[in-house]
């Protein structure tokens, strides 16, 4: 039986979000303590929140949405990849010290594994670089994901990589928890919500290897 490692963060009441988000509420609906017939909860967070997936609707009105990507892009071999603790931004020159022009899903390991389950929000945490976006679009990369809640610089003010890889259909997965699995290959599994239409969703991850 291979490994299986749960890279998807837990979704609580009072998590954390990218900052200006909308906050995560899980409040009890039904509840048999009270004499209902079950359990029912209601709940309330935004479309990028926890573990996540962002589709090319994120940053481009007439492109599709999170409901629309193709599954066969969101399970299949993939690489995880680790930068040293001195990285900060993820350029090209970084990832050209990996093999990955036979890979299409790469998920990079930073700094971010050591705080990723932190209640506070860290706004230096490490980021995919713009040239680094599009060094991955050069190898016909269908997949990146990292391990922090966005890919990009905090207040970037510029979204280039989000708009490179989202422009060029590529699937962004945020907020994976990478602390546990190895660098090297697995087999890759991430299902975001089927929301219609929608910019983003949060999904469950999970590696095999």
């Amino acid at each position: 039986m291979p490994n299986i490692y749960d890279i998807s963060l837990p979704i609580v009441s009072g998590g954390l979000v990218y900052p200006g988000n909308p906050e995560i509420s899980i409040t009890p609906q039904q509840a048999i303590s009270q004499g209902a017939g079950a359990n029912v909860s209601a709940i309330s967070f935004g479309s990028h929140t926890g573990t996540h997936v962002d589709a090319p609707k994120h940053f481009f009105d007439d492109r599709i949405g999170v409901d629309q990507l193709p599954l066969q892009v969101l399970m299949g071999p993939a690489v995880v990849v680790h930068m040293p603790d001195d990285v900060m931004a993820v350029g090209a020159d970084h990832l050209r010290l990996h093999e990955l022009k036979k890979h299409t899903r790469v998920l990079i390991k930073t700094r971010n594994s050591s705080f990723i389950r932190q209640r506070e929000f860290h706004k230096d945490y490490t980021y995919l670089a713009p040239d680094g976006a599009e060094y991955l679009v050069s190898l016909g990369v269908k997949l990146v994901g990292i391990d922090y809640l966005s890919i990009e610089q905090f207040h970037s003010g510029h979204h280039r990589t989000h708009r490179t890889l989202l422009e060029n259909s590529v699937v962004i997965v945020e907020g994976l928890d990478l602390s546990t699995p190895p660098m090297g290959p697995y087999e890759l599994a991430v299902l975001p919500l089927r929301l219609v239409g929608l910019d983003g969703a949060p999904a469950r991850a999970v590696l095999l290897g």
